[in-house]
């Protein structure tokens, strides 16, 4: 993707602080990069390079690190991330899938504004499908998924003890990560996928004037315990708790 010399903006200068740690490359055949990739960060597990720098970039979008509006250089990204160009190319078009990014002709790469409305509608779909992949996740999980959720729920009280919003940022990814792949269902995760990342920058732009933290960290740690004990009717009404709750922070911001 060449740079465009006519941008409004300077390209910005990516944070070194906030690198989520390196792992050793895989050995693994295609079959099992394929199965990486929807792993977390925090998850174990092989990961590819794309899988880094989108792990990285997401992270300082949802966090407002790069906020709306911002120009994206491959070039300054790459240098930064210590990451080639190509991962960093191949992250951003995925970036753009989820909403993140906005890749515009003659313009280059911006990071996507923040719509309320469109967020309302969001949790239209999301209610329904995080219900039926928590109830698939509690049915089908594994028993060191179970284990890792019960390390979730623990973080996440930590998280709510502590009013830790960092902590509770990576949590929520990767309990997200983790119930798209215990529960099983590939549609539901791809639809899933593309609202994960415009939710969580919608939270980390007003939890400080809107939300309460420490209940929403809470709500995540019973639908994980839930899963993690097996119970698909628990974990259903969990969610829909959650969801709920979500729904009323979003409305408080208009």
């Amino acid at each position: 993707m060449a740079e465009n010399k006519k941008k409004a903006a300077s390209p910005v200068t990516v944070p070194k602080k906030n690198k989520l740690p390196k792992r050793a490359g895989s050995t693994a055949g295609p079959s099992a990069k394929r199965r990486a990739r929807s792993v977390s960060m925090s998850l174990e597990g092989d990961i590819t390079l794309t899988d880094k720098a989108y792990a990285q970039i997401e992270e300082l979008i949802v966090t407002l690190q790069l906020p709306p509006g911002t120009v994206l250089s491959e070039l300054v990204l790459a240098d930064r991330l210590a990451i080639g160009r190509t991962p960093i190319r191949e992250a951003l078009q995925r970036l753009s899938r989820d909403g993140l990014v906005n890749i515009l002709p003659r313009r280059g790469v911006l990071v996507s504004d923040i719509d309320l409305r469109a967020q309302l509608r969001l949790l239209e779909v999301r209610r329904e499908l995080e219900r039926l992949m928590a109830r698939g996740a509690a049915e089908r999980a594994t028993d060191e998924e179970r284990a890792q959720f019960v390390e979730i729920a623990a973080g996440m009280r930590r998280a709510a003890e502590n009013n830790d919003d960092i902590l509770f940022m990576r949590l929520d990814q990767r309990f997200n990560t983790l119930v798209s792949l215990a529960a099983r269902n590939e549609f539901a995760n791809r639809s899933i996928g593309l609202m994960n990342g415009l939710s969580r920058r919608f939270w980390y732009q007003h939890y400080k004037q809107a939300a309460d933290l420490p209940l929403a960290a809470r709500l995540h740690a019973n639908v994980a315990e839930a899963i993690a004990a097996r119970n698909p009717d628990k974990a259903g009404a969990a969610s829909d708790k959650l969801v709920g709750y979500i729904e009323s922070f979003a409305r408080s911001t208009l």
